[in-house]
C-alpha cells in the first residue's frame, strides 16, 4: 500500500460523505490539503465518523488489514490525525507500517 492509494481512498470517502450530507464537493477539489474537521473543515462530526469507518473498511477489503483509526493513540496525538487528508494519510501509513 503506497501513499497515493491511501490518499485516493480518503478522497473517495470524503467525496461520498459530502454527497451523503447533501453538500457535494467535486472530487478534484479534495486534495491532501483539504481540511477534514474543525475550522474550515468540509465534514461535521457525523461526516468524519463516516469517513473513518469507510476508510477502515476499504483498507480491510482491499488489503486484508484491520486497522482502527479512532482509538486512544489517535486521540492522544499532539496534532489530530483527522485535521486534513494529508494528516490522515500520514497516520494510516504509520499504523500500517508500524
Amino acid at each position: 500500500m503506497n501513499r497515493s492509494v491511501v490518499v485516493d481512498l480518503i478522497r473517495q470517502a470524503v467525496y461520498a460523505a459530502c454527497e451523503q450530507a447533501g453538500e457535494p464537493l467535486p472530487l478534484d477539489q479534495i486534495t491532501e490539503t483539504t481540511r477534514l474537521f474543525g475550522s474550515q473543515g468540509v465534514l461535521d462530526s457525523m461526516g468524519l465518523t463516516t469517513v473513518i469507518v469507510d476508510v477502515e473498511q476499504e483498507i480491510n477489503d482491499r488489503f486484508g488489514l484491520a486497522i482502527t483509526l479512532a482509538d486512544e493513540r489517535a486521540m492522544s496525538q499532539k496534532s489530530s490525525p483527522f485535521r486534513s487528508v494529508q494528516s490522515l494519510a500520514d497516520y494510516i501509513l504509520t499504523l500500517v507500517e508500524g
